[in-house]
């Protein structure tokens, strides 16, 4: 396995679009105390026809509850459901990390209908 920071190989866009990346809004976050690392649970809605799904998101060091009630992000939907400890995460939740490593989350400029899809 290759480090994070280095390069990975290229794909073609038919590889790219097998990554199905949509955006959500946040509708309830609640602690995390089971998880390993801190985090939040979050149940993100992203519209008809995928509805609101679960995802289990290290992003407490920028991120209270309710900073993020309310707010879209982007998230990869196709992917397998992930036990951690005790909760299903049914969505990856997609950021960044900062000089430290700490999670920010990616923004999205305006407003768009739930469920859009990256491209």
């Amino acid at each position: 396995m290759s480090s994070k920071n280095e390069r990975k190989p290229e794909i073609s866009f038919a590889d790219f679009d097998k990554v199905d990346i949509r955006v959500g809004t946040i509708v309830e976050v609640e602690p995390f105390p089971e998880a390993r690392k801190p985090a939040f649970k979050l149940k993100i809605d992203f519209g008809a026809p995928i509805g609101v799904k679960k995802s289990s998101a290290q992003i407490t060091k920028y991120y209270t509850p309710e900073t993020l009630v309310g707010r879209q992000v982007f998230a990869v939907v196709n992917f397998p459901p992930r036990q951690i400890g005790p909760f299903m995460s049914e969505v990856l939740t997609l950021g960044f990390p900062d000089a430290d490593g700490d999670v920010v989350l990616g923004a999205i400029e305006r407003k768009v209908p739930d469920g859009g899809h990256l491209f």
